[in-house]
């Protein structure tokens, strides 16, 4: 009679409750049913596969006494685990998880305590009851599986051993971490199980058996050492094969080329080395067991010529085995002496000493060379997964990205190995300092597996390896690739909130290349990387101390200007040198506005030690918002921030204009050089100077943040449907083309009108539909500025202020109608017929068109969804028959044509001539004027008998021209918006301003409600000095900041004239050749001075003059000054202190006589003058008239220097 195999197991082990019965028979059940058909299949002993109850029988036996000696009893059994399959593990175990069969409860404590101090923040692996058992295979990628009749799972083993393959092993210590990826590649990458100790072998008479090639020696030839085998190799014998003994000194990862998978590993005996190729799909396992400094013996190799490295190379073969020793055959040779040492293991100390910092203000970026060392350490940071960025010991990167990528993603706790890699320095100032970097001769070992959770992986860049793959294929150095993928994650968080991770990688490596230039490097040879001795690399190289732009999203760029604005403000600063003397009107409007401009590439910033890095910005360009029609706007993800942008004419003198092109809008675009303003609005009553340090004072203060930028700076990331067009012409369709779409699609309408019965289908009625448009080609000639307008009235809507603007126009050609939206296609004949005046009126949504709707410029108004010519027709304003007008809709477009039809075709321009600020002070028969000028100062004009809380009612701005001359403008914003710009130094174009006299006759202009703003040109760092001197009245000058003027003037007295030779060596007077001083005879130097008063009406000054001003001043030619030099050489020096107003000479001396002669006839000046800030207290002067003094306060009269003369009426002496 038959026993059951399975009462007989029972019996065997005599449970002690129903729970252990359960238990045993899982096991045995488990093992019947998943391990017994394995072992079966793998062609085992007979004793394990005679019947399936037999082979079940012995192999829970060998596991149930392998579990009593993990666990160090006898008489427990445990319950609390059970045996799961592979499928199941793999479809139900959704978190990562660690099982360990010896752990107590106290351990576990224990161990997650330890994870806490180690790395903070960080949780330890839940733990999950589980136990695995199956056969340890190998996959032709060369992972190593764990396999049962369920299925097979990938293991990750620290130190395998070549003896376990083929091996049914019983798994009581590991983690399994699943793949967090979409159900399409859930077939693809499964997760998988970290063993943390070693297998426990099953069967181990088996083992044997299966770590040999079925038709392999058994016993492997008699091993040669790796000098012995260099010897061989350069005496080829055909069909020899070695057996080569040796320490590992280096592996390289597994590649695949071509569709062959392959690596290499080097053997050493301190004296020679020896490269080892495998490539035989059976034996790519082999890189988990060959590890840095393990012995090994690996047979049945040839020796082949590996062209691509252009020498010779050890092969494996198909009956090729490796053994691991514990030491390798001794040869002796010349070289023992001086053995060549591994490199050590440095630490960070000791990088630190061995690599100093380098200047952190050097304005040129060096190319140094990197070192090569081996590192332990454990990652505490993953950066970015998908880009092999990581961080080891919170204080050194490691950068994987020139080998390939890694099967097993590292995770934060993993014990990280690294032999031959390479140390730099400071290669990007957005990554740590130390950085590591491998090459394909990098060998990384995970030591240790973490035992932590980790957090979640980084979505900068795709899993895939999108900036790796680039980095492959543009060769780029490890510079710029860093640098990419920091740019990379900054633009995932302020451009894209959903997953386009692909899309930030390619955005990110362009705008990389654009900033930074395609460095041309060498082509990367991967055999010579690997093998070449020498080593050489392109990691051999990289630029140090890179100081690339420094990207800044929107939001934090415009929270950052807001917050400085404010702490950096000095109100004393913003007053003149006379501040002390301003009344409390004069000082309170002086303090009302301010701006402050700081340029992209010189950002100070206060506590910051490395040098200075310029900005970066990316939006995308958008007309702007209700709130704000005047300027255009920059957005991303995080904010919006209106921008001046001007363009560079196509004109000879290419000048400056606003922008006009519609293509930009929608653009993707990176802004390289910008100006960051600030306008300060502030209220305050301030009752004198000396309480400008008390903020009680202050009533309300706001600021606006914009920038200012010429299109020239800008470069398109992703350009516009318009934009692409504008660029590429020739992809534009032909004409035929479109007059045959046109045609087919007004006759397939006219056979829907005619036949309106026919049948249709959806689709082809909602297509003529919605592409239907029509259009009209217009030349703008003049727009007026943005007004707030009552509309609501006449568009039935509610009550209440909407921003408005007009523009006439010429309509160049009839309404035609499209099929699709023609967008800024070129011009057809069609579209230029005949001419007509259209007024244009953009109120609401769309007076967004404002900024980009310039004078004499192009544009093809696009009405879409609609066939009816008659909405662009217009209507006729009652009483005036000629004057049509057009209301555009918000979903109607303008699109500019950059290239219409010849000029000649079209009739004159009416637009205003455009006048220089001199024609407009001279020509008085023009009422309405239109001009173009520099604005040089700007102050803010308030209504402080507004009960509002803003008295903010206008500006008046000083405009001059390059001839100097200046004309006050007032611009009041009661009922216009607030135009951005207006700052001293750009360069405006008013439009349809009054010209009107003061009560002194002075020349002046304000706005109309039609009046337009319009920056054409922005100041840049380059044309700050180039401004035009303005010109001022001494008493005016005195209460403004401006440092540089023109003034005009009569003198009123000389103080003092002094010339004199001095000693070039001490500075003494010299006299008579010599130096009375040092009794030196090097040398001398002529020095001239001279101060006097002038006065031109409205207050008085005192003027510096030295130099060749000097001889300017007294009017003498080039010929007479050196006359008076000479005469001068002997004496030394003369001064010369004129008597009152009317100098005369009593003196026998004819020098002075001759000199009061020249000071005499100075009269009148014309003199370009700098102020020198100096405030000074206001001084008590008595005055006496008709027998009475007076006593009064009087400031200082400004001191001056002269920087130029620009006439002076002399007479001849």
């Amino acid at each position: 009679m038959d026993v059951d195999p399975l009462q007989l197991f029972l019996d065997q082990f005599n449970p002690h409750s129903e729970a252990e019965v359960k238990w045993l028979e899982a096991v045995f059940n488990f093992i019947k049913d998943h391990v017994c058909p394995v072992l079966c299949a793998s062609g085992g002993t007979d004793s394990c596969c005679r019947t399936a109850d037999q082979c079940a029988s012995e192999l829970s036996v060998c596991l149930l006494k392998r579990i009593e000696k993990i666990m160090s009893s006898t008489h427990t059994l445990p319950v609390s685990y059970r045996l799961v399959c592979v499928s199941e593990l793999l479809s139900h175990q959704r978190l990562a998880c660690v099982s360990n069969l010896s752990w107590s409860t106290n351990q576990q404590q224990m161990l997650a305590k330890e994870v806490e101090l180690s790395l903070p923040g960080q949780q330890t692996l839940p733990r999950a009851n589980l136990l695995l058992i199956g056969r340890l295979t190998h996959h032709d990628n060369g992972d190593l599986r764990l396999m049962d009749a369920s299925g097979s799972v990938r293991c990750e083993v620290l130190s395998p051993s070549p003896l376990w393959l083929g091996c049914l092993v019983f798994l009581p210590h590991w983690h399994y971490i699943p793949q967090n990826v979409s159900k399409q590649k859930q077939q693809e990458a499964q997760g998988y199980v970290e063993l943390i100790g070693s297998p426990v072998l099953l069967c181990p008479g088996l083992a044997h058996g299966l770590a040999t090639v079925p038709g392999a020696e058994a016993e492997p030839k008699i091993a040669v050492s790796v000098t012995e085998a260099a010897a061989l190799v350069h005496k080829r014998v055909r069909g020899q094969r070695l057996s080569v003994c040796g320490q590992v000194a280096f592996v390289c990862p597994l590649l695949v080329v071509a569709g062959t998978s392959f690596f290499c590993f080097t053997l050493t005996d301190n004296a020679h080395t020896m490269p080892v190729l495998v490539k035989d799909r059976s034996r790519l396992w082999w890189i988990h067991c060959v590890s840095v400094g393990v012995c090994v013996c690996v047979t049945a190799l040839r020796v082949c010529f590996l062209r691509a490295w252009k020498g010779s190379i050890l092969c494996v073969t198909e009956n090729s085995e490796i053994h691991k020793t514990h030491h390798q055959p001794h040869t002796p040779t010349p070289a023992e002496d001086t053995p060549q040492a591994a490199p050590p293991s440095l630490t960070m100390t000791h990088l630190e000493e061995e690599q100093p910092e380098t200047c952190p203000v050097q304005s040129v970026v060096r190319i140094k060379q990197s070192r090569v060392i081996s590192y332990q350490g454990t990652v505490t940071e993953v950066v970015s997964e998908g880009a092999g960025l990581y961080i080891l010991d919170r204080m050194m990167g490691l950068s994987l990205a020139y080998q390939p990528t890694l099967r097993r993603k590292l995770r934060v706790g993993d014990t990280v190995q690294l032999h031959h890699v390479h140390f730099l320095y400071r290669p990007c100032p957005d990554f740590p300092p130390s950085m590591l970097c491998t090459c394909l001769r990098s060998t990384l070992t995970v030591t240790n597996f973490s035992r932590v959770l980790g957090s979640a992986p980084d979505c900068s860049c795709p899993g895939d390896g999108v900036l790796s793959r680039l980095l492959v294929e543009r060769n780029a150095g490890v510079s710029q690739y860093l640098w990419a993928c920091h740019l990379s994650g900054q633009l995932r968080r302020s451009l894209f909130p959903s997953p386009a991770t692909q899309c930030v990688c390619v955005l990110s490596w362009k705008l990389m290349e654009i900033v930074l230039g395609q460095e041309r490097r060498q082509r990367r040879d991967i055999y010579a990387e690997m093998l070449d001795e020498p080593h050489s690399c392109l990691l051999m190289q990289y630029a140090a101390d890179l100081a690339p732009h420094q990207y800044i999203s929107l939001s934090e760029l415009c929270k950052s200007l807001q917050e400085d604005c404010w702490a950096s403000l000095s109100l004393s600063s913003l007053l003149p040198a006379a501040g002390g003397g301003l009344t409390r009107v004069e000082m309170n409007t002086a303090l009302a506005w301010s701006s402050r401009s700081l340029s992209s590439d010189s950002r100070n910033k206060p506590g910051k030690t490395l040098r200075e890095r310029p900005l970066l910005l990316v939006g995308m360009l958008e007309l702007p918002s209700r709130t704000s029609q005047h300027a255009l706007q920059l957005r991303d993800s995080t904010g919006v921030v209106a921008c001046v942008i001007t363009e560079t004419t196509q004109e000879e003198g290419g000048g400056q204009r606003a922008v006009f092109n519609t293509a930009w809008i929608g653009c993707l675009v990176c802004v390289q050089q910008f100006t960051m303003v600030t306008e300060r609005f502030l209220q305050s009553d301030f009752p004198s100077y000396h309480h400008l340090d008390q903020d009680k004072f202050i009533t309300h203060k706001q600021c606006r943040v914009y920038l200012q930028f010429s299109q020239d700076c800008l470069h398109i990331l992703s350009p516009s449907v318009a934009m692409v067009t504008h660029l590429s012409p020739k992809g534009v369709p032909s004409e035929d083309e479109e007059e045959k779409q046109v045609e087919f699609a007004v006759a397939k309408k006219r056979r829907e009108d005619e036949y309106p019965e026919a049948p249709q289908s959806s689709s082809s009625s909602t297509t003529t539909a919605t592409y239907h448009c029509v259009s009209v080609v217009l030349r703008l000639e003049q727009k007026t500025g943005v007004t707030w307008m009552n509309t609501g009235v006449e568009e039935e809507k509610e009550a209440g202020l909407t921003a408005s603007f007009s523009a006439k126009t010429t309509v160049v050609g009839p309404v035609v109608i499209w099929g699709r939206d023609p967008k800024n296609r070129p011009m057809r004949e069609c579209e230029a017929d005949k001419e007509n005046k259209v007024t244009v009126v953009c109120s609401g949504a769309s007076a967004r068109w404002f900024p980009i709707l310039q004078p004499e410029c192009f544009y093809r108004l696009v009405v879409p969804n609609t066939r009816d010519r008659g909405v662009l027709s217009g209507r006729a304003v009652s009483g005036q028959s000629h004057d049509v007008i057009v209301k555009v809709q918000s979903d109607w477009r303008f699109h500019t044509l950059t290239h219409p039809l010849p000029v000649h075709t079209y009739g004159q321009s009416v637009s205003s001539t455009v006048s220089s600020v001199s024609q407009v002070l001279d020509n008085s028969c023009e009422d309405v004027v239109c001009f173009q000028g520099i604005v040089s100062e700007r102050i803010n004009m308030d209504d402080r008998t507004s009960d509002t809380g803003h008295t903010h009612i206008g500006v008046r701005l000083t405009v001059c021209d390059q001839n100097g001359r200046s004309i006050n403008v007032y611009l009041k914003l009661k009922h216009n918006t607030y135009p951005p710009g207006l700052l001293p130094g750009n360069t405006l174009m008013l439009s349809a301003f009054h010209r009107r006299l003061s009560r002194t006759g002075s020349v002046y202009c304000s706005n109309l409600p039609v009046s337009c703003v319009t920056v054409m040109h922005v100041q840049d760092k380059s044309s700050e000095g180039c401004l035009p001197v303005p010109i001022m009245h001494l008493g005016q000058w005195t209460r403004h900041s401006c440092r540089v003027a023109r003034i005009k003037g009569h003198v009123v007295c000389f103080l003092f004239l002094q010339l004199q030779w001095k000693c070039a060596q001490c500075g003494s007077v010299y006299r008579q050749s010599a130096c009375n001083q040092c009794r030196s005879s090097s040398g001398s130097i002529f020095d001239s001075t001279a101060k006097l008063v002038i006065d031109d009406g409205t207050g008085e000054a005192h003027v510096r003059f030295s130099g060749t001003h000097v001889r300017q001043l007294l009017g003498l030619a080039d010929s007479q000054w050196e006359g008076l030099q000479r005469a001068l050489k002997l004496r030394g020096d003369i001064t010369v202190y004129p008597r009152g107003r009317s100098p005369a000479c009593d003196s026998d001396d004819w020098l002075l006589c001759f000199l009061l002669l020249c000071v005499r006839n100075v009269d009148s000046l014309a003199l370009t003058c700098s102020r020198q800030h100096e405030a000074k207290a206001e001084e008590v002067k008595r005055l006496s008239r008709n027998k009475r003094d007076f006593l009064t306060r009087m400031a200082p009269p400004p001191k001056l220097t002269c920087l130029h003369v620009h006439s002076t009426q002399t007479v001849k002496c």
